[in-house]
């Protein structure tokens, strides 16, 4: 890809995102920052793999009023934050590191609030994947075989819950709404791989302009 293009993804658990965003990184010669994510904060702030892994994507009960306000004016600095709770350390940790990674070149990142911590940059497409209950369900059973379909629901709820809790706490938008991104895809509609090759249409549209 000449241009440098960042593509942030949003995503209902089930609907296959991660894959997409996998399958999408490799056919345009990218990085992909999924869970890769949590190794790069980790090694960026010498924080704990495990700590970081304990609270991602999963919102804090409070959160220091000028940090939500102007997240931008703050970097990350151990010195700065070591009385924050752990769950404020890490969203300031994967801010500056998703902001290094985006001057980095082009790449694919999944989930972590990229696209509002990126939402200053011209190069950037955020897009949101979902699908109906069903289809999330099918892929998370197949998924995990080993738990209830009563269980397999509670799963989907409450993944949702916390990743739209975490991105409603710290960005200035709705996950989920169309209007916090620039293309939402139904991958129930056009499967795993037809919403790669749309969303390859979208961004060769968006390099042309």
């Amino acid at each position: 890809m000449e241009k440098n293009i960042i593509i942030t993804i949003g995503r209902q658990y089930g609907s296959g995102g991660h894959e997409i965003g996998e399958k999408l990184a490799s056919s345009l010669g990218v990085k992909f920052y999924d869970n890769a994510l949590i190794d790069r904060v980790s090694r960026d702030s010498g924080l704990c793999k495990e700590i970081i892994m304990e609270h991602d994507e999963k919102p804090t009960s409070s959160f220091l009023y000028n940090l939500v306000t102007d997240p931008y004016s703050v970097s990350f600095n151990r010195g700065s934050v070591t009385d924050m709770p752990y769950g404020q350390k890490i969203f300031l940790a994967q801010f500056d590191t998703v902001k290094r990674i985006a001057e980095e070149g082009s790449c694919v990142i999944v989930g972590r609030c990229a696209d509002y911590i990126l939402k200053d940059n011209d190069n950037i497409i955020s897009l949101f994947i979902y699908a109906d209950k069903e289809f999330r369900l099918s892929r998370i059973a197949a998924e995990h075989p080993e738990l209830s379909a009563n269980k397999q629901r509670d799963l989907l709820e409450k993944k949702d819950r916390s990743r739209a809790s975490y991105y409603n706490y710290y960005s200035d938008s709705k996950w989920g709404h169309s209007t916090s991104y620039d293309l939402c895809l139904n991958s129930a509609k056009l499967g795993i791989d037809g919403s790669v090759k749309l969303i390859e249409d979208y961004i060769q549209l968006f390099a042309k302009e």
